[in-house]
């Protein structure tokens, strides 16, 4: 009886065998012609029983997995991360053997990392962060080497404010020691003269042989540690780590304590957790390192009006305007710091009463309302050329040359706020 339970079980096992052979032929073919849904349905035909196959077979069962659901995928994330694991299963089966089928794999898998990332910048660009940030966090657990999946991961997800997950991401880059300074390929733009990074050096040829590009140059890209450092010091206040945060760029700041991202980094910490004094303290330093910069003159501007230090903030802004005539929010805070005087004037105009020497200061304080407009309106028609559509501007000069008595400037704020209300 045993010996024909086993001839059984042997002839049973023999047309399993064939029947396997011959959907996996099929879905070869329908792989072929593009045709992936049928394949995976044909696979899924004989996948409760692939285990009983050899490992030649089991290989090339999970590479035409892996193919059909790459092929068939789109951009779904779950389909092409089970290509991935299908992909894995192929070398895993082949690595005590002859590998047959493992170098496809790899290969299938390098390019399924290349739709993953491509995918993700289309996202990206769409403002698509979380489904970027996923699939950019898929691509480095796919390849671990490419920790700068894992860092556009974390931008990513703090772009689409999943802060719990953009903290993990840091703080992963961290533990692997992530500088981001890496190899950069660049050249000029002969029409624009910018500098443009191209992926490698092959890109870098290709775009020299067009004759569009002068000064060719291989450098490293600046370090993306402070960056890191900066948002997971933000997280960390944010989630009430204060200390945590403190302790994380003062010891990177021993490290190295002539970098001036480490500096602003801690500037923005405390700025985060409105320790204004501090933080203009901080910048100080910032600019001396940099003193021709007009936006760092410019954040010592918002963070003095912010503790009514207004003297001292327009003394950065005007500096930040001398480096940067064009500097359209540096003109409008202008403009609002020297406008807050209004209140106060109009408070004193409301209390006063009739007789001969209030009527004497009510003219007084007219006159020093209409000297603080005139000083007003510069910057505001200024940053109305960099913002010709503002509404908040338009309106706001259509009201000070309505006081003043400028009648054509008044009637042609008045027509363009109206057409933008349109």
């Amino acid at each position: 009886m045993k010996k024909t339970v086993l001839i059984i079980t042997a002839l049973l096992l023999t047309v399993i065998s064939y029947s396997q052979k011959k959907e996996l032929r099929e879905a070869s073919k329908q792989i072929s012609s593009n045709s992936f849904e049928q394949a995976k349905q044909t696979l899924a035909s004989i996948e409760g029983q692939i285990n009983t196959a050899d490992d030649s077979q089991k290989a090339e069962f999970y590479l035409y997995k892996g193919q059909a659901y790459m092929g068939a995928a789109g951009n779904n994330q779950e389909d092409l991360m089970e290509s991935v694991d299908a992909f894995k299963k192929v070398s895993e089966i082949e690595s005590t053997g002859k590998p047959k089928y493992t170098k496809q794999a790899e290969e299938e898998i390098q390019g399924l990392i290349v739709r993953l990332v491509n995918s993700a910048i289309q996202d990206q660009n769409a403002e698509k962060y979380s489904e970027a940030s996923k699939k950019l966090y898929a691509g480095y657990t796919i390849s671990k080497i490419d920790t700068v999946y894992l860092y556009f991961a974390a931008t990513n997800a703090m772009n689409a404010q999943e802060y719990d997950n953009a903290m993990n991401y840091y703080e992963e880059l961290l533990d692997l020691g992530y500088t981001g300074v890496e190899k950069e390929f660049v050249a000029t733009d002969k029409e624009t003269g910018e500098i443009e990074v191209f992926v490698n050096k092959e890109e870098q040829n290709l775009m020299m042989m067009s004759g569009n590009y002068v000064r060719p140059q291989e450098r490293m890209s600046d370090p993306r540690k402070p960056d890191i450092l900066r948002d997971l010091g933000i997280l960390y206040v944010e989630n009430g780590k204060i200390e945590k945060a403190k302790e994380l760029i003062s010891n990177a700041r021993k490290e190295n304590p002539n970098d001036i991202a480490l500096l602003k980094a801690e500037a923005n910490i405390a700025l985060q957790m409105d320790d204004m004094k501090r933080y203009n303290e901080l910048m100080q330093q910032v600019v001396a390192s940099d003193p021709e910069n007009p936006e760092l003159f410019y954040n010592l501007g918002v963070s003095a009006s912010s503790i009514g230090d207004n003297e001292n903030a327009i003394k950065y802004y005007q500096r930040a305007l001398e480096l940067d005539p064009q500097y359209i929010n540096a003109q409008v805070n202008m403009a609002v710091l020297i406008l807050d005087q209004e209140q106060a004037l109009i408070e004193e105009m409301n209390s006063l009463g009739t007789s001969a020497k209030d009527n004497k200061r009510y003219d007084e304080l007219i006159d020093q309302r209409n000297e603080m407009y005139n000083n007003a309106v510069p910057y505001l028609e200024g940053a109305l050329k960099g913002r010709p559509e503002d509404a908040n501007i338009l309106r706001t000069l259509m009201n000070i040359y309505s006081i003043l008595g400028e009648d054509t400037k008044f009637k042609e704020m008045k027509s363009r706020l109206e057409g933008l209300e349109e």
